[in-house]
This record gives structure tokens, sequence and C-alpha cells, in this order.
């Protein structure tokens, strides 16, 4: 059958040669440096962010917008990088991804003035949407043989749930020890590596047929995900009745539903609905989005907790996430080889939930003046563990048996549910913060300004209402995802050889 894609011109992938197969990890090195920089962009700059105020000197009110600026762009285009991937080549498409992305480092690294650094981050996520599903379905197609291939899904699962805390500790080492400008040049040392490797590991393609693009889907669901993403950002800002946020979130929704009927009707749609209608697939993204949702306000409300509450400094609080960044890699890189193929994925991802959901009622116990060893290192544990579970689990069926011209965009899907459900979390989340911090000083204050310790226990307030939010959604996740997601090991994808001569 001829297909849109390029096919690689590459030897023969001999799984049970020794050299090729030691090739195949070296790939996913590569992949994996490529997909830690991606990750660790989304929370790297937040630290970053005060000091870069100071020096270019924009106001509280533009600062959102060298956050937002990066997920609108990586959001939206996600599943137009994840197609082109699929039309024009795998290789090709990661490395202009790597290229790009570091270009756009370059010139935030440089900027001069507030623009700058926003037009920098906006084609961060430009470049991002082209490299990570990109990678991943490099990955799916490289590791096919199931003992292999769940080694390498949770290793690559790992990187990517743990990318966020990492990019917290780099983020507050760069700065303490050198500039915020560097939390944006230390990304050129990321593509430079995976660079090489990519040139001298993947194999060139050639073109059998010229790629068809679905021009009506591909503008429909940008829209609708620029649309619905920064509704929910808008949302934070001005509140869920604002004129704004309800036009941009109805009419995301509407045009959500407009891509789903002419996904239905075009010959080459940019998601085939048989991707996401798949049961295990499906269950699959939808782990992904609900740990997107909690794990984004986790380290967003807990970073704020442990720097205004406890005084830690940037790094300080880096490092204390690191044991949940060992929890989640110790559960990821066992998981999906020891425990998935004896008790299936759907009883793993629940369990995975159920650990994640604990955690976040554990944190709910602290207070103005609680301890790190006590009341936060315990959550970390079990968070880490438990989206170790879940997220290993879904990044392997996330492109369970899904046809080679269909896993970039079904690699894609993987990075839109965890950009999608991050914005929401953290805009429902911090709604969730500010109505329950100001309800606390309402109640506590008769008249008058609020003490210093109202303040401080107002926002211990809005950082425990959160988290038993949060625990609440990885509840609802654990159930509808043990209703969805049928207990059978995932097929693995269909495969091709990419290794290099």
């Amino acid at each position: 059958m001829t297909t849109a894609l390029e096919k690689e011109v590459a030897a023969p992938a001999n799984t049970g040669r020794r050299g090729s197969h030691a090739m195949r990890w070296w790939v996913l090195a590569v992949l994996g440096v490529a997909q830690l920089m991606v990750v660790l962009d989304a929370t790297v700059v937040n630290i970053a962010l005060p000091h870069a105020q100071a020096d270019l000197g924009f106001s509280n009110g533009d600062r959102q917008w060298v956050v937002t600026g990066y997920a609108l762009a990586f959001g939206s285009l996600l599943l137009l990088g994840g197609r082109l991937s699929d039309l024009f080549g795998r290789r090709t498409t990661f490395i202009v991804g790597l290229i790009g992305f570091a270009v756009a480092s370059a010139i935030g690294g440089a900027a001069a003035n507030f623009d700058m650094l926003v037009a920098s981050r906006v084609a961060q996520g430009v470049f991002a949407a082209l490299l990570a599903p990109a990678a991943l379905s490099l990955l799916t197609v490289t590791f096919t043989e199931p003992s292999e291939r769940a080694k390498a899904f949770g290793i690559f699962g790992a990187i990517a749930g743990a990318g966020g805390a990492l990019g917290l500790l780099l983020g507050g080492a760069l700065t303490e020890w050198a500039s915020w400008r560097w939390v944006m040049y230390v990304n050129l040392v990321f593509a430079a590596i995976a660079l090489v490797g990519a040139v001298l590991l993947l194999a060139k393609h050639t073109a059998t047929q010229r790629p068809k693009l679905d021009i009506p889907g591909t503008l429909a669901v940008s829209a609708s995900l620029f649309a619905i993403v920064y509704g929910f950002s808008h949302a934070e800002s001005d509140g869920w009745s604002n004129g704004v946020t309800l036009a941009f979130l109805i009419g995301g929704a509407v045009l959500l539903a407009a891509f789903v009927l002419i996904e239905q009707r075009v010959a080459h749609p940019l998601l085939p609905l048989r991707v996401v209608l798949d049961r295990t697939r499906g269950a699959s993204y939808l782990v992904v989005f609900t740990t997107g949702i909690g794990m984004f306000a986790m380290f967003l409300f807990l970073t704020y907790y442990m720097q205004q509450q406890m005084g830690f400094s940037p790094i300080r609080t880096g490092v204390a996430f690191l044991p949940m960044v060992a929890g989640m890699v110790a559960a990821s890189t066992t998981v999906p080889a020891l425990v998935v193929p004896r008790v299936g994925p759907k009883a793993t991802a629940v369990f995975g939930f159920v650990l994640a959901a604990i955690g976040m009622v554990l944190l709910t116990r602290i207070g103005v003046d609680t301890g790190y060893a006590s009341h936060i290192l315990p959550s970390l544990i079990l968070m880490g563990l438990g989206l170790g579970f879940a997220l290993s689990t879904a990044f392997t069926g996330a492109t369970s048996g899904v046809h080679h011209t269909d896993a970039g965009v079904a690699s894609a899907m993987v990075n839109t549910s965890q950009q999608v459900g991050g914005s929401i979390g953290t805009a429902l989340l911090s709604t969730f913060a500010a109505t329950a911090a100001s309800n606390y000083v309402s109640d506590h204050v008769s008249g008058g300004a609020p003490s210093p310790l109202v303040l401080a226990e107002a926002a211990v307030k809005s950082y425990t209402t959160t988290f038993w939010w949060a625990a609440v959604i990885f509840a609802i996740g654990a159930v509808v995802v043990g209703f969805i997601m049928p207990n059978k090991v995932p097929v693995p994808a269909e495969g091709e050889p990419v290794l290099a001569h």
C-alpha cells in the first residue's frame, strides 16, 4: 500500500544483532535529551521570571505572557506537528524542531526587551510542537519488541513526567548561580547533543509520494486548541464570567466539534478518529490529560508554599522535589516490564491514580509552620510512584497498535493531552485557590487590614484547597479509566527501520 509517508532508507533493524540493539538504545538517549529539553521549558522559566522582570522592566500583568505564549503555540500546533512528522519524515521534522528551538532559545537569552522575550517563547512553542511528537513517534517505531518497548517507554515516560520537577531545580540553580538568561541558553547545550545524535544515528528519508495535508482540519483544531488554552489562561486572571473568557472557551468547543465533523469526511484527515476511538489509546490520553491537571498545579502551589511560607530558596525548592523525581523514575523504569504484563494496564493505571490521590490528601495537612520531612516528603514520594505507574502505562498504551503512518499524530495526542491538561489545571485550581484565600480572610477579619498571620493562614488554606481538588480529580480519573481501559497488555505499534547506516 502506497502512503504519503516518506520511507526511511536504512540497514535492516535486526534486533538479534548486538550492534543494532545497542544503537536502538543510543536513539533512545537522543530522543530523551530532546524530550527533556521540551518538558523542562514548561517549568524552568517560572523560577527565573522575577529576575527577568526586574531586568527587562515589564509589569506583573505582562509577566504571564512569558509562560502563556509558549503554552499557546505549543498546545495549538501539536497535532499539526505530529502529522507533519508522518508526512515529511520523522528525522527531518525532529532536526528542524531541534534547530528552531535552539535558535529561539538563543534569541530569548539575548532578549533586550519584553516583546523580544515573548516572541522567542512563542517561537520555542512552535518548534516544540514539531519536536515533541517527532521524538515520541520515532520511539514508537524504533522499539516494537515487547520487553524492549516496555523498558524504552518506561524511561521516556520517566523523563516526560520528571522533567517538570527537574526544570524547577535547573531554573533555580541557573538563576541563583548565573543569570536568568542561562535558563534560555542552556537549551543550546541540549539541542547540540541531540542534533549530533540525530544526524549520526537516524536514517535519511526519501519521498515516494507528495504528502497531503488536511488544511480545514488543521485550521479548525489549531484555532480550537488556541482558544481553549487562551480561555483557561484568561480565566485565571479575569475570572470565569468574563466575556472574553466565555467567548474563547465556547468558540474553542464549537471549533473542536467542527474538527470532529471534518475528520469524518475528509480523505486525508489530520487526526484519523481511529487513533482516539481505540479504547486503550483513548484511555491512555485521558490518563495523561488527568495527570497534567494535577501534576502541573501541584508543582505551582507547592513551589509557592515552600518559597513563601517555608522560606526556601529557588535551588532548595528544586532539590526538595527530587524525591518525587526519584519515585517517578523508579516506577516508570520498572512498571512497564514487571507490573503491566502481570496485572494489566488498567489495574496499573488505576493504582497509580490512587497513590497520587493519597499523596495529594496527605499534602492537605500542611500548615503555616509544618516541616518538610513530616508533611511534604511522604506526599512527594507517593506522588512520584503514583504518577510513574500511571504515566509509564499511558505512554505505552497511547501508541499501541497504531500504524506507522499514524505514529506521529498519535504521539502528538500525548503531548496535546498533557499540555491542555496542564493549562486547564493551572487555571482551574488557581481560581479555587484565590476564592479559598479570599473567603478565609473575610471570615477571619471583621474590619481593618488582615494581620500577617491571617494572610499566611489564608495562603495555606488556598494551597490545601487545591490539593483536595487535585485528589478528587485523580480519584475521578481512576474511576473513568477503570471503566474505559481494557485490561490487556498493549500491542506494539507497527515498526519501521529508523537507524542510519
